[in-house]
C-alpha cells in the first residue's frame, strides 16, 4: 500500500502549480516595483513627499525628482481617475479590492477569470498605491495570481475543478510571495473562499505554488539587496515576548476589541460600496472622488496614505512615541481612507490596510495595560492586535495568526496570537469584509455536484426503492405485444420477467423495439428479454447504485438480496434517487 505512485492528474497539478507559482512570484515582483515607481513619481515627485517604509522593503525601483507641482490633497484623486478610466474601459472586474472577484470566480463563474485582468490589475493598483491611496497590495495580487492560474488552466482546456484548484495555488502564490510569508500564503488560499471551511483538495498546490512564488520574489530581491536567501521580512521588530499568564486574559480583551473595531471596518466598507454605487455620475470618475476626499484627509494625517506600513513599522519598534488616543484616532482614520479608497473603486487590497489597522489599534491596547502592568511589552500588542483584527474582518484566523508570524519572525508570540485572532473570529460572527465567502463548500456552488454525492452515501437502495408488491412484472410467456401494450397503459419502459416466482431476466421497451411490428404477436419476452442483469442490493448505498446507472447507461435496477439474486425484492431508478435525495437535503435545510 506504502508504495503507490500519486494519482497522475495530481501529480500534473502540482506540475503546473510550480509554473503557477513561478510567473506569480515574477508578477508579485513587478507590482512590488510598480509600486515603488508611482509612488516616488506621485508623492515625492509631483509633490515632495515621502512615505516612511518598513524596516524589511528592498528599494528596487526609486525615481529621484522631485516637481512640487501638485498638492498632496490631490494626488489620490489624480491616480484615482486614471485608475477608474483604465478599469472601466478595460476590465470592470478590476476595480475595487480584487480578493472578492477572485472568491466569485471560484464558487460561481467555474474558476474564469479573464487573461487580461492580471496585467491591467498590476498596474492600476500600483497606480492607486502609488498615488497616495489607502489600499494593500495583496488583494490586487489575490486578483493577479488567481488570473495566472485560470489562465494557464485555459489553455490547457483543464476541467472546471482543475481550473478551481490552480485559481486557488495562484492566489497562494500571490499572498505567499507579496507578503513573503510562504505559509501565510498556502493557508490563506484554502481559508479566504469560505467563512468556516477550507478548500482543502486545493491545499498541497497551493503550498506548492506559495513555496515557489515566495523563492523567486525573494532570491530576486536577496540579490538586490546583497542579503542571504531567507532573511527579509516586511517588519523588523524587537525581542518580544509573553510575560506573564496573566497576559492571555489581556490578550483576549484585545481580541475582543479587535472584533468590534472589525465590524466599524466591515460596515463602513460596505455602506462606502453602496454609497458610490448610488451615487449618479460616471463609474469612471467615481474612485477620483474617493481619492480626493482620502488626500484631503491626508494632508493633515500622513499615517492614512498608501499601505501604511512604514507607521506600522513605527508602531512595533517603539509603541511609546505614540499616545493612546493618537493611535485609536490613527485606527479609525485608517477605516475610513480604506472605506473611501476600495469602496469608491480604486484598485487596493483589504487585507494589508487590516495590518495596519491592527497594529495601531493593538498598540492602543498595549499602552493602556502597560499603565497598570509595567512588564507588558505595547509592541507585543500591535503586533498580535494585526492579526487579530485580520482574523476578524476577513474569517481567515489561521492566514492571520501564520501570516503574521512569519512577516514579524516573532514566534514567541504564537499562544497569544492565537488566543486574540479566536476570539476577534468569533466576535465578528457571520460579518466579512469579503461578501462573496460563503459559509462551507456545502453551500458553494462550486461543490453543488459533489455534496449531492455525499448525500447519496447516507441513504440506502431499499430506502429509495419501489417494493416488489408493486412493481408491474411479465412472464416469459408473455408477447412483445402484450407488453407494449403494458407500456402504453402504465407508463413504465422496463419490466422484472418472473417465472415461477424467480427473477429470469428484464425486459425495457428499447427490446421491443427490436422487434418487427408484424412479429411482435408472436414473439415471446423469453426471446428477447435481457437474462444478464445488473443488480443493486436494499443494504448498498445510492451513490454506489447511481455510478451502476451511470456506468451501464440503464434507466433502472432490479434490488435483490446478495445470497438470491432470483429473487425480487424491488425496483430502482434514477426517478427514484433523485426524490430520495431531495428529501434528504430538504431535511438538512430545515435544521
Amino acid at each position: 500500500m506504502g508504495d503507490k505512485k500519486p494519482p497522475l492528474r495530481f501529480t500534473i497539478l502540482l506540475g503546473l502549480s510550480v509554473i503557477v507559482g513561478v510567473i506569480t512570484g515574477l508578477a508579485s515582483f513587478a507590482l512590488y516595483c510598480l509600486t515603488q515607481f508611482f509612488t516616488d513619481f506621485f508623492l515625492s515627485g509631483l509633490d515632495s513627499f515621502r512615505l516612511p517604509k518598513p524596516g524589511g522593503e528592498i528599494d528596487v525601483l526609486r525615481l529621484h525628482f522631485h516637481l512640487g507641482i501638485l498638492p498632496l490633497s490631490v494626488l489620490p484623486a489624480l491616480g484615482g481617475l486614471i485608475v477608474g478610466i483604465v478599469a472601466y474601459t478595460l476590465a470592470p472586474e478590476t476595480a475595487g479590492g480584487g480578493t472578492g472577484h477572485v472568491i466569485e470566480a471560484f464558487h460561481r463563474f467555474r474558476g474564469f477569470v479573464r487573461a487580461r485582468v492580471p496585467l491591467i490589475k498590476t498596474v492600476i493598483s500600483a497606480i492607486t498605491i502609488g498615488s497616495g491611496g489607502s489600499a494593500g497590495r495583496e488583494g490586487p495580487i489575490t486578483q493577479i495570481g488567481g488570473g495566472i492560474g485560470s489562465t494557464v488552466a485555459n489553455l490547457l482546456k483543464l476541467s472546471d475543478k482543475d481550473r478551481r484548484i490552480l485559481l486557488v495555488s495562484g492566489m497562494a502564490g500571490g499572498i505567499g510571495s507579496v507578503f513573503l510569508a510562504p505559509m501565510g500564503g498556502a493557508f490563506f488560499g484554502i481559508e479566504v473562499l469560505y467563512k468556516r471551511d477550507y478548500e482543502i483538495e486545493a491545499l498541497i498546490p497551493a503550498i506548492t505554488s506559495s513555496i515557489v512564488a515566495y523563492t523567486v520574489l525573494e532570491t530576486i530581491l536577496s540579490e538586490i539587496a546583497g542579503v542571504p536567501f531567507g532573511q527579509i521580512r516586511i517588519f523588523n521588530v524587537p525581542p518580544l515576548n509573553i510575560t506573564s499568564p496573566f497576559e492571555f486574559v489581556t490578550y483576549a480583551v484585545l481580541g475582543v476589541v479587535a472584533g468590534i473595531v472589525g465590524l466599524v471596518y466591515i460596515f463602513s466598507y460596505h455602506y462606502s460600496k453602496k454609497l458610490f454605487k448610488k451615487l449618479k455620475v460616471p463609474d469612471h470618475v467615481k474612485p477620483a472622488i474617493g481619492g480626493l476626499i482620502v488626500g484631503i484627509m491626508g494632508a493633515y494625517v500622513h499615517e492614512i496614505l498608501g499601505t501604511g506600513y512604514g507607521f506600522s513599522q513605527m508602531v512595533l519598534s517603539d509603541c511609546a512615541k505614540f499616545t493612546i488616543a493618537f493611535l485609536l484616532f490613527l485606527t479609525f482614520a485608517k477605516i475610513f481612507a480604506t472605506a473611501l479608497t476600495v469602496g469608491s473603486g480604486g484598485s487596493g487590497g483589504l487585507f494589508a490596510p487590516s495590518l495596519v489597522i491592527g497594529s495601531f489599534l493593538g498598540g492602543a491596547v498595549g499602552l493602556f495595560f502597560h499603565k497598570f502592568i509595567p512588564s507588558i511589552q505595547p509592541e507585543a500588542y500591535a503586533l498580535v492586535g494585526m492579526a487579530a483584527f485580520l482574523a476578524g474582518v476577513s474569517k481567515t484566523p489561521l492566514t492571520a495568526i501564520i501570516l503574521v508570524l512569519e512577516i514579524t519572525g516573532s514566534y514567541n508570540l504564537l499562544p497569544a496570537t492565537m488566543v486574540a485572532s479566536v476570539v476577534a473570529y468569533m466576535v465578528t460572527g457571520e460579518y466579512t469584509l469579503y461578501t462573496k465567502q460563503v459559509p462551507t463548500r456545502v453551500e458553494s456552488p462550486a461543490h453543488r455536484s459533489e455534496m449531492l454525492i455525499d448525500l447519496l452515501e447516507e441513504v440506502k437502495v431499499e430506502e429509495a426503492m419501489v417494493p416488489a408488491e408493486r412493481v408491474t412484472t411479465v412472464s416469459p410467456e408473455n408477447t412483445v405485444l402484450d407488453v407494449l401494450r403494458l407500456i402504453e397503459r402504465t407508463g413504465y419502459i422496463g419490466y422484472p420477467v418472473i417465472e415461477n416466482g424467480k427473477l429470469v431476466g428484464i425486459i425495457t421497451f428499447e427490446d421491443v423495439e427490436k422487434v418487427p411490428v408484424e412479429e411482435r404477436g408472436r414473439v415471446r419476452v423469453r426471446d428477447v428479454m435481457t437474462k444478464k442483469l445488473i443488480v443493486a442490493y436494499p443494504d448498498e448505498n445510492l451513490r454506489s447504485a447511481l455510478a451502476k446507472i451511470v456506468n451501464h447507461n440503464i434507466g433502472r435496477l432490479l434490488v435483490v438480496p446478495r445470497d438470491d439474486e432470483t429473487k425480487l425484492l424491488g425496483i430502482l431508478t434514477k426517478g427514484d434517487i433523485i426524490r430520495a435525495y431531495a428529501k434528504v437535503r430538504a431535511k438538512l435545510i430545515s435544521r
